[in-house]
C-alpha cells in the first residue's frame, strides 16, 4: 500500500490494477483522474505532462480511452444500489478491444465497494489476466468491503484520512480468526455467543477489520494463524456477505449466528 503522492511519483512504472482509497468520493475521483491521465499521456516525463493531446482530452473528460463505470440508474433516474455483474462483463468485453487513440485503455470503477459479490468475482477474473493495454482503477471510500482476492490483485493507493484498524477491534478480529484456525466448532460458537451483543456499528467495524486481516494474511503482511489460502478466500467471501447484510439492517445476532455456522467448512 502506498500513499497517493508516492504512488504518483512512480511515473516510469505503471501497474495494471489500482485501488484508490480516500475519505470521500470526490477525493477518489480527483486521484483517479490524475492516474488515468498519466496512463494515457503521450508526452514527456514526468507524466501526466498536461500538454499533449491525450492529457488535454483527459482534462476535458472526453478521452475515448478513459471509460467510467458507475452504478446504473432506474427509470426515475436514481442510482441503483449496486454495480451489477452484467456491467463488469460488458467492461471485460470492451477491454479486449485495442485502445482508440492512446497506448492504454483505462477503466475507472467509481464506488467499487458497491460491486455485488458476483460483480467482484467477475472483476477478479479480469484482474488476474488483464489485456496488456488495460489499466483498472477501483475507487472506494471503504476498501475493506472489497473481496480480499480483489484487493490482493491491485496496488492500493491510500489518500490521507483512510481509517486505520482500531487496536481493540483488531484484537477481536484476531481472536475470531484464531478460533477459526483451531477448527473447534464449540470454541467458535462460544466466541460468537460472547460477542453477539455488540451494536450494529461495532459489528460492521469487526467484519471490516476481519476482512482487512485476511487480506494482510493473503499478502503475507500479517501473521497467519494456520489458515490456508483456500480458506482465506472462502472466509473473505463469508465476511463480505456479512458486511453487505449489515448494510441492510440485518440483526447482529443473525450475523454472528451465520459466522458460527459458516466460518468453518462443513464436513
Amino acid at each position: 500500500r502506498r500513499n497517493g503522492d508516492a504512488a504518483m511519483r512512480e511515473a516510469s512504472r505503471l501497474s495494471q490494477s489500482y485501488i484508490i482509497a480516500a475519505p470521500s468520493a470526490d477525493d477518489c475521483d480527483a486521484q483517479a483522474a490524475r492516474l488515468a491521465a498519466r496512463a494515457v499521456c503521450s508526452g514527456a516525463e514526468p507524466k501526466p505532462c498536461g500538454k499533449c493531446r491525450d492529457c488535454r482530452k483527459a482534462a476535458a473528460g472526453i478521452h475515448p480511452d478513459i471509460i467510467d463505470v458507475r452504478r446504473m440508474t432506474d427509470d426515475k433516474g436514481r442510482p441503483k444500489r449496486e454495480i451489477m455483474v452484467d456491467q463488469v462483463r460488458a467492461m471485460a468485453a470492451d477491454a479486449s478491444i485495442l485502445p482508440n487513440e492512446a497506448e492504454r485503455k483505462v477503466y475507472v470503477i467509481h464506488e467499487a465497494e458497491l460491486m455485488n459479490e458476483s460483480a467482484q468475482n467477475a472483476a477478479l477474473k479480469l484482474l488476474e489476466e488483464p489485456p496488456a493495454w488495460v489499466v483498472f482503477i477501483l475507487c472506494t471510500v471503504n476498501s475493506e468491503r472489497l473481496l480480499p482476492t480483489v484487493r490482493s490483485r491491485c496496488m492500493e493507493i491510500s489518500s490521507g484520512g483512510e481509517k486505520q484498524m482500531d487496536a481493540a477491534m483488531k484484537k477481536l478480529a484476531s481472536d475470531y480468526l484464531k478460533a477459526v484456525a483451531a477448527g473447534d466448532r464449540l470454541r467458535l460458537f462460544r466466541w460468537c455467543t460472547a460477542n453477539e451483543g455488540m451494536d450494529v456499528r461495532d459489528a460492521a467495524d469487526f467484519v471490516a477489520c476481519a476482512g482487512e486481516l485476511l487480506t494482510e494474511m493473503l499478502c503475507m503482511r500479517e501473521k497467519n494463524p494456520s489458515i490456508d489460502r483456500a480458506e482465506i478466500l472462502r472466509l473473505g467471501t463469508v465476511l463480505s456477505r456479512c458486511g453487505a447484510m449489515l448494510q441492510v439492517n440485518t440483526g447482529v445476532k443473525h450475523i454472528f449466528g451465520l459466522l458460527a455456522v459458516e466460518s468453518l467448512p462443513t464436513a
